[in-house]
Formats: structure tokens, sequence, C-alpha cells
């Protein structure tokens, strides 16, 4: 190995986002190999604060590679305009791979994509729809504890894939060879829809869990009661109209291994005890 090589690969990989559902489980992985983390997030320093521009250029400084999770989602205004930046600011500071977690099914998602695609530097795509932690961890913690989830996904079916299968995609891409200039569609390896995804962790937890459908109207009406952004409504409405209602091959074709199953996480999860009623 040559001093140059031996000289990158001590520089950091920055995980923006790194607290989050995805980018804690990144920190891990990457820790766990000996590989050099620089967490990103607004609780650290540097800090990275996509409301707050100030800290991006200390944070991207010196890092060989980056992991972008924007928040709350690439479909939402402004995201565009934050992409870019990080992207200029990267390049700039001699980045040269970035990963991007994008929204599988969004339009709004895509025109990042492109922003990243066009940066400058290595690039690989992970898009994903619904995670299975969203049901345990935050999102619809409190929904599964009550034993309602109630979301206007109508019917809708949904390959849901599980958090720790896109870190381990991530994580291939961030310090392996051979994921350059690829997009990789994740999915779990079944269909199911919320009816199915509660009937799980009912039998899972052993105790009744019940999915509600409501309304646009009425979710919205529930998000401004919680102070959350209207924003999601039309997501929801948009991913879940049938247009990810299929399964991919992006995990077997960047890890060579199947997804994880909805089945075996709520039994995962279950044990953990996160779902459990005091």
């Amino acid at each position: 190995m040559g001093e140059q090589t031996q000289a990158q690969n001590t520089n950091p990989i920055l995980v923006i986002g790194g607290t989050g559902k995805t980018g804690r489980r990144i920190v891990e992985r990457l820790t766990e190999r000996g590989v050099p983390v620089r967490v990103g997030s607004r609780s650290t320093t540097p800090t990275f604060d996509w409301n707050d521009e100030s800290g991006w250029a200390a944070a991207l400084e010196g890092v060989r590679a980056a992991y972008i999770a924007y928040q709350p989602d690439l479909a939402f205004p402004g995201a565009p305009e934050a992409i870019t930046r990080v992207c200029e600011l990267a390049k700039a500071a001699g980045v040269e791979k970035l990963v991007l977690l994008s929204g599988r099914g969004e339009e709004a998602a895509e025109v990042c994509e492109r922003i990243v695609q066009a940066a400058g530097t290595k690039w690989t795509i992970v898009r994903c729809s619904w995670f299975n932690q969203n049901f345990s961890e935050n999102f619809l913690l409190e929904s599964v504890r009550a034993g309602e989830i109630a979301l206007p996904a109508g019917d809708a079916v949904e390959p849901f894939v599980d958090a720790d299968d896109i870190a381990d995609v991530a994580v291939a891409a961030l310090t392996e060879d051979g994921h350059d200039g690829q997009i990789y569609e994740l999915t779990g390896p079944r269909l199911l829809s919320f009816h199915d995804a509660a009937a799980e962790i009912s039998k899972a937890t052993g105790q009744d869990v019940a999915y509600i459908p409501l309304t646009a109207e009425q979710y919205a009406a529930a998000l401004r009661e919680h102070g959350m952004p209207e924003e999601f409504v039309e997501l929801f409405t948009q991913i879940l109209d049938g247009r990810n209602a299929h399964l991919t091959d992006g995990v077997r074709r960047a890890l060579g291994r199947e997804p994880k199953d909805f089945a075996d996480y709520a039994r995962d999860a279950a044990a953990s005890g996160v779902w459990s009623v005091d």
C-alpha cells in the first residue's frame, strides 16, 4: 500500500445525519471496522445543521467520503438548494465520494440525485422508501405501543426495507470498490400492506396492534395537532399510490445476499422490549 493511499485512509468519513436511523448504524459499522468517522449532527463539533450552513465547511474539511441523509426529506422545499451547497463545499474540500440516501419514487428526490451525480466526485445513490424502523424508532413507536397505527395509506402495499440493510449498503459504497456510479433501489423481500405489518407486529409482541386508515384531511389535522410538517401528507399519498409496490434486487446487487424480512425485524424489535407497554 502506497503512502498516498495510507494517508487517504487516515482521513475520516463524514456521516451527515449520524445520529439518525441509518446514520447511527453506519457510524457503528465504520467504527467496528476501524474506519475513522466524523459524525455530522447538530450536537457534534463541528456541527452539521441542515438549517444553519455555518458549520458545513468545517464538517467537510479533510474527509475522504461523505454519507448524506437530508432531514426531514428530500421531497421537502429547500432540499435541492441545500444539497447543491453541500456538493459545492464537498468538491472544494477535496471529498472523493458522496453517498446519498434518496427517496424511492419521489420526483423531488431525483432532482437531488442529479445534483450529486453532477458534483464532480464519485457517487452512489441509495434509494429507499418505508423503513421497518419507522414502527420502532421515533415516528410510529408510540402508535404501536398504543395499539393503533393511523396513516393515510389506504390498502397500499409497501416493500418495507430494514435500516440495517440500508446501512450495510451505504458502508459498502463508502469503503469498497465497485459501487461508484450505482443507483441501488432497496426493498425488503415481500410486499406488505399496513394491515399486514400491524399483524406481524401483533404476532411478534403478543399485543393487539391495528392499522387505522385515515383520509388525507384527517392525517393533516393530526400532524397539525402534533406540530409536524403537513408536507408529510403529500409525501405519503404520493409514495403510497402504488408506484413503489414492486420488489427490487438492490440489496442483493450491492451485498450479494437477501434483504431482511419484516417478520424477522418485528421479532427482533419485540425481543428488544421497545414495544413493551409498562
